[in-house]
């Protein structure tokens, strides 16, 4: 009998790899609502009436997952775990107590929204963003009272996807950064692009300030901080995650970094037969050769398969993340991978980033875009360390981010892009792609 608590990426990836590999295990998954294996990163799609209908964002639906032989408990939230009894208590939707047995547990709570030290979050108006149910939450209050105005505190992923979302529906938006520059994620020269592209659809962009209050004022909402302040008719605050690990430590399960569940490449944690993957877990870095908390959706199906695998009697390590990502804001696509100048610094690594603009095909065929590229590899050794990318989103961004993500998962150095054997034609890109001419900038550089 192997348990799943948790029905998102990680959960749902489990169970299917442990019935792959297992046709006659049994197989529970509680979920804590109606919504196994959504897509959280769709969205800002949903809200900006890009996907019409949120059962769009299903990667499978309930009928496809118990096809599989996979059982779910929606709408029961898990209480505690007793190890010893090798059981759990849940609470389904008429809030009655039932006892779950188990022989290996699999825990994926995922993340929650952080909140903020900021007066007034729970006044009307004000929402946070994660789940299924703020999505909706946030959809009834844009049909229902309309709103012109938002303010978006943070310009993180979420919040500048919000930011393009909500700009679709014709809301004029202000966002609102602690930062010097949005998307801190990236360097601040690529920080200041991104900027740019916001204003230049009308954003209006507010760096450095730090949020201290939210205030009713008549419909509408004050939101104040040190020497600035707005008035608008809604809130989103999108200031990042923090692993849900309140059920997990009722079981003595260890956590460490930010209160993440910690765990073994092979996604084992402190207490036998208990497994955790996912946003709640501490994640080993391929680079850094140490855990650290780098909450992904990519990664989290991978760590679930992991461990569904393991917990069926496999014997798999997860190979490491690299915190690879992409993200699209109106016209622009946002990509890095690896370590920044900075993060390698902090670690001890004598790292110089070099940075190229080209165009991301042969200028001669129509419609070519600017692309800069930012390398990052160790002065002493070649060793590539990590990228970034900002072009046109229909520059083949994506795909060269996942180049320089293979090369880092390989351990190549920068000078050995230039080997690799790249495809070329004159509307896609150039016979040194533009990867190998940041690599060859890079190198010409030391």
């Amino acid at each position: 009998m192997i348990l799943i608590i948790g029905g998102s990426d990680a959960g749902i990836s489990a169970a299917l790899r442990a019935r792959e590999l297992d046709s006659t295990v049994n197989l529970t998954v509680v979920v804590a609502d109606s919504f196994p294996n959504y897509s959280i990163c769709g969205l800002p799609f949903y809200l900006s009436g890009e996907v019409p209908d949120w059962r769009n964002l299903a990667h499978r639906t309930t009928e496809e997952i118990t096809r599989e032989g996979i059982q779910l408990l929606l709408d029961c939230t898990a209480r505690t775990i007793n190890p010893q009894q090798k059981n759990i208590t849940v609470v389904d939707r008429e809030m009655r107590s039932h006892n779950l047995n188990y022989d290996r547990l699999i825990i994926a709570t995922g993340a929650v929204s952080t909140r903020p030290q900021i007066t007034g979050l729970d006044l009307p108006g004000v929402f946070l963003l994660h789940s299924m149910a703020d999505s909706f939450a946030v959809h009834q209050y844009l049909t229902t009272y309309e709103p012109q105005s938002v303010a978006i505190i943070g310009g993180g992923y979420i919040g500048l996807e919000m930011a393009d979302a909500l700009t679709h529906r014709g809301i004029a938006v202000t966002v609102i950064e602690h930062s010097q520059t949005v998307m801190k994620t990236v360097d601040p020269t690529l920080g200041q692009i991104i900027g740019e592209e916001l204003q230049r659809h009308h954003i209006t962009v507010v760096t450095g300030v730090a949020i201290e209050t939210i205030e009713a004022k008549g419909t509408q909402l004050l939101v104040k901080g040190e020497n600035y302040h707005t008035t608008v008719d809604m809130v989103l605050v999108a200031v990042g995650v923090k692993p849900n690990t309140e059920l997990a430590k009722t079981a003595g399960v260890s956590c460490g970094i930010k209160d993440a569940i910690q765990v073994t490449r092979r996604m084992e944690t402190s207490v036998p037969d208990i497994y955790a993957a996912g946003d709640c877990v501490e994640t080993w870095h391929r680079i850094l050769t140490q855990s650290t908390y780098l909450p992904l959706g990519t990664t989290a199906h991978k760590q679930g398969r992991i461990a569904g695998e393991n917990a069926v009697g496999g014997n798999q390590e997860f190979a490491g993340t690299l915190g690879t990502q992409v993200v699209k804001v109106f016209d622009l696509a946002i990509a890095q991978t690896g370590l920044r100048d900075s993060e390698a610094q902090s670690a001890g690594i004598d790292a110089v980033t070099v940075e190229l603009e080209t165009w991301d095909h042969k200028v001669y065929y129509p419609h070519a875009h600017k692309l800069r590229i930012r390398v990052t590899g160790d002065r002493h050794t070649g060793r590539l360390l990590g990228a970034q990318i900002v072009g046109h989103y229909q520059g083949e961004v994506a795909k060269r981010i996942d180049i320089f993500a293979t090369a880092l998962f390989h351990g190549m150095k920068v000078d050995e892009l230039n080997k690799l054997d790249l495809s070329y034609t004159p509307p896609f890109s150039s016979p040194w792609d533009p990867v190998q001419m940041s690599a060859q900038a890079w190198v010409k550089a030391q």
